[in-house]
C-alpha cells in the first residue's frame, strides 16, 4: 500500500486480493492493484483496469478458502 492511508472503506483491502464489485457481475473477478485513500485500481477479468471509488462501491473479497 502507498504511503498514505486508506480510507475506511478500502482498508480492508490490499494489493494482490482477489475482488468483485457486486454492482457490475459481468467484470467478473479482479485483482486490487493499489489503494490510495479510497481509490482502488482493481484489474477486472472482463473490464480491464478500473478505478474504483471505495467510498462510494463496494468491492467484495473474493473468499479464496477451498
Amino acid at each position: 500500500m502507498s504511503g498514505r492511508a486508506a480510507h475506511p472503506a478500502a482498508s480492508h483491502l490490499e494489493p494482490g486480493q482477489r475482488v468483485r464489485l457486486p454492482a457490475r457481475p459481468e467484470w467478473g473477478e479482479g485483482q486490487v492493484q493499489s489503494v490510495v485513500g479510497a481509490r482502488v485500481t482493481v484489474n477486472f477479468e472482463n473490464a480491464g483496469k478500473v478505478l474504483v471509488n471505495a467510498a462510494i462501491a463496494a468491492l467484495e473479497v473474493v473468499d479464496e478458502r477451498p
